[in-house]
């Protein structure tokens, strides 16, 4: 809207003096840089206050690092400590472990040699008890202790139970097998009762003195129980029988012996029987037969049949006179040899 014409005209203000705009500009510039110390002063005060606070802060972290790694290195050195405990008591456990293992070396070697000491006693009584099967079948030929000594050496070697001692044993069963299916000769039973005949020869009556000495010693021996008058009596009387003597023979004439020589036939007699029992170990069928037929022959011929023992005598004579003592032997090459490649197998290893 345009004024009106009648309003007077507005008069600006009359310029101050400029002294005045200065000292305004001055006092102007002055609160400004009042302000901006002020202004700077807080910050610099509010920066100081925070890097108190951060310098604080970092001296509170310093001293929880410094603190922290006290405690770490605290704890690494408990923690070295232990594990050179450990590392001790490790060490220790394996020197432990080490003598462990030397002392089970050392009894592992130990009962390897112990089980190589009784193996080693066991095959020495094994061959042993071979080499007296031998002799007892090459010497005496004594089928029972062969037999006896082969099966005492199949059970040691039965209790070692080696597969190496296999070949052995079938050759110890073969030999058992052939040595069983012989006939049955008891030579220790006929040469005992050798023995009782050849100690029974000086009891037995000659048919040519009638009956034995012993038994009129016996008849002297009572007599002193009688009255002293009968005892002469009787002596007497015993004088004159023996002037007259009358026998009766219901066989041909007996052998008769010159005074003095009854010793020597019961002497003769004894040794025919000692021979026949070196015969019998020796197995001489003939020279056995033939002795025995000869002493069968001297009973008969001086000796009292009609006594017991010397019809028992002569019983027991035929009857060993029917044996057989002339059995064929086998011999343990087998054996023998399974028992020396075994040695042999054991001294290459």
């Amino acid at each position: 809207m345009m004024p009106d014409n009648d309003t007077p005209p507005l008069q600006s203000p009359a310029p101050e003096p400029l002294s005045a705009r200065r000292s305004g500009r001055f006092g102007l510039g002055l609160a400004v840089a009042v302000a901006a110390l002020a202004l700077a002063g807080w910050q610099w005060f509010e920066t100081r206050q925070k890097l108190n606070d951060l310098q604080q802060e970092v001296t509170r972290q310093l001293g929880d690092f410094d603190t922290g790694h006290k405690e770490e290195r605290g704890a690494q050195k408990l923690t070295r400590e232990q594990l050179e405990i450990l590392q001790a008591k490790l060490g220790a456990f394996e020197n432990r472990f080490a003598e462990f293992q030397a002392q089970t070396e050392a009894l592992k070697a130990l009962n390897q040699d112990i089980a190589r000491g009784r193996e080693e006693a066991t095959l020495l009584e094994v061959e042993q008890a071979i080499t007296l099967a031998g002799q007892q079948l090459q010497l005496a030929g004594n089928v029972p202790v062969a037999v006896l000594a082969l099966q005492t050496a199949d059970a040691r070697l039965a209790r070692l139970d080696r597969p190496a001692h296999l070949p052995l044993r079938k050759a110890l069963a073969k030999d058992l097998e052939r040595l069983n299916a012989l006939p049955f000769v008891d030579m220790p039973g006929v040469s005992l009762r050798l023995e009782q005949l050849i100690h029974g020869v000086d009891k037995l009556p000659l048919t040519a003195y009638g009956r034995p000495v012993e038994k009129k010693e016996a008849r002297k021996e009572a007599a002193p129980v009688a009255p002293w008058w009968q005892n002469a009596g009787g002596e007497i009387w015993q004088e004159l029988k023996g002037l007259v003597r009358i026998q009766r023979f219901d066989r041909e004439d007996p052998a008769l012996l010159a005074p003095g020589q009854d010793y020597f036939l019961r002497e003769n007699l004894k040794l025919r029987l000692l021979n026949a029992r070196l015969a019998l170990f020796s197995r001489d069928q003939w020279t056995y037969r033939n002795e025995l037929k000869v002493a069968q022959e001297w009973l008969g011929k001086y000796f009292d049949t009609n006594d017991k023992a010397v019809a028992s005598a002569q019983s027991t004579l035929r009857q060993m006179s029917a044996a057989e003592i002339n059995v064929e032997l086998p011999n343990l090459n087998d054996t023998q040899a399974a028992l020396r490649g075994l040695r042999q197998g054991r001294d290459k290893r």
